[in-house]
């Protein structure tokens, strides 16, 4: 399926830009990330607009759909965004991570709620293991190991607070996204233009913000290091969220999100790759990486699929087949 695929796609490059953005934090500011990384999406997705032929599909929009867009943009690439590196500068993209993870389930119910979507038995399940998987990653005494070579030590309360909130930025956009897309699919050039409007407002939202005194001086002090990878950072996030809007505007938040969360797999290897240093990598993050991931592939699984491969009786294969609410 096109949309999943897109979405597979997408989680990879989130995952680079989460180490990404890491990285630059380190010797950066969250707003000099910020200042460079959601402007940059204004022409990235123009750009992609001109591929696909599709200027016209930005007139096609009804003001109201403008508006969820609008609200969408704000939400994910401002105050999402924010929260994100904010997070992974106290304790780390490993350690915030699976407590990201939670998104999923914001996402799921707010698409049972109001999109009127369902869930099924295994996906109740995989709702608990996505749940379940990021009280694992507190160390509740920490490891006999030597200290890395950086010095890194994470900021726990600060760490987990903004990891909730860009869980909650980040499952409720996609329903924003939805919603503007209620009377019919666009197509990927449709999807296209809804993330440049979404980065126009967010962007705008942002100019306002640098007008606070020095702000525009502390975002020009930003280092070569920083600014380096804060680029890296600017064109993965671009990408991930064309590819993203893109996934949305062809299939279900219930299919898009479940995907999305393949970003653990993908996030511990670009920590290790690019990280190592800055990162934990203790047991409990490991576990509950894996658990977390394992939840969000069973929101993925057909209970047709289950069923005939395990061969169940009528009787089970109607209880998995069952759906809430």
């Amino acid at each position: 399926m096109l949309g999943g695929f897109l979405a597979l796609l997408s989680a990879a490059a989130f995952s680079l830009n989460n180490a990404a953005a890491r990285r630059g934090v380190l010797s950066g500011s969250v707003l000099q990330a910020m200042a460079i990384s959601v402007p940059f999406g204004v022409p990235f997705f123009f750009a992609g607009l001109l591929v696909f032929g599709s200027l016209d599909d930005l007139a096609a929009f009804s003001w109201t759909q403008l508006a969820w867009l609008a609200g969408a943009g704000i939400l994910h690439f401002i105050v999402g965004r924010y929260a994100n590196y904010r997070g992974a500068k106290a304790v780390g993209t490993n350690v915030m991570g699976p407590i990201q993870d939670v998104n999923i389930v914001i996402s799921l119910g707010l698409a049972v709620w109001l999109l009127d979507e369902k869930l099924t038995p295994i996906m109740m399940v995989g709702v608990a293991l996505v749940c379940f998987g990021p009280l694992l990653a507190i160390e509740r005494k920490p490891e006999k190991r030597k200290p890395a070579p950086s010095g890194f030590t994470p900021a726990y309360a600060e760490g987990f607070f903004f990891a909730g909130l860009s869980a909650f930025a980040y499952g409720s956009s996609p329903i924003m996204i939805r919603f503007a897309f209620e009377g019919g699919s666009p197509g990927l050039g449709g999807g296209v233009a809804a993330g440049l409007v979404s980065y126009l407002a967010a962007t705008l939202f942002l100019l306002l913000v640098l007008l606070a005194p020095g702000a525009v001086a502390h975002v020009r002090q930003v280092s070569r290091e920083g600014a380096k990878w804060f680029v890296v950072a600017s064109v993965s996030v671009g990408a991930a969220q064309m590819l993203r809007y893109m996934a949305l505007a062809l299939v279900p938040v219930t299919i898009v999100a479940p995907m999305m969360r393949l970003t653990a797999v993908f996030r511990f290897w670009f920590a290790w790759a690019i990280n190592r240093e800055h990162e934990s990598f203790s047991k409990g993050v490991i576990l509950a990486t894996a658990i977390s991931l394992a939840g969000a592939l069973l929101l993925t699984v057909s209970s047709d699929r289950v069923a005939d491969a395990l061969g169940l009786p009528e009787a089970a294969r109607a209880f998995l087949s069952a759906q809430w609410p």
